[in-house]
């Protein structure tokens, strides 16, 4: 099993990732996340360790990629499906975890969340079933 973990308020974030750890689950975590958890001593893969692509434009740009996105929205009741995230060595990810900039209370550039959105929406739009 694997989450994707990528936060803005890392309230709680150590707890929840030793948690699931102790799960056995395979942590991915983006930018600010995957450093409180290197500094917390939490085992995870960096989005850039499972993209092949580094963070860029100072963040903007981390878990927009379809080996991210692919793994969330992968419909695994449909062979089509899996067999097209093994053409492209996408991992299938289980669980994501993620909450938003505060825009509403801050509206600045640095805070126009793109990547968050999207995390929360993609697995509404598929069924994931274990086989």
């Amino acid at each position: 099993m694997r989450a994707l973990v990528s936060v803005y308020d890392k309230t709680g974030v150590e707890e929840l990732a030793r948690g699931l750890r102790a799960l056995n689950v395979e942590l991915i975590a983006s930018g600010g996340t995957a450093k409180a958890l290197t500094d917390a001593g939490i085992e995870h893969l960096d989005v850039s360790d499972v993209t092949g692509f580094p963070e860029m434009l100072d963040g903007r740009v981390k878990t927009l990629h379809p080996k991210i996105h692919g793994g969330i929205l992968a419909d695994r009741s449909k062979e089509a499906h899996l067999a097209a995230l093994a053409e492209h060595g996408i991992g299938a990810i289980d669980l994501v975890v993620c909450n938003l900039y505060p825009f509403r209370s801050n509206p600045s550039i640095e805070l126009i969340d793109v990547g968050g959105p999207t995390m929360v929406r993609a697995p509404r739009r598929t069924r994931h079933r274990r086989h």
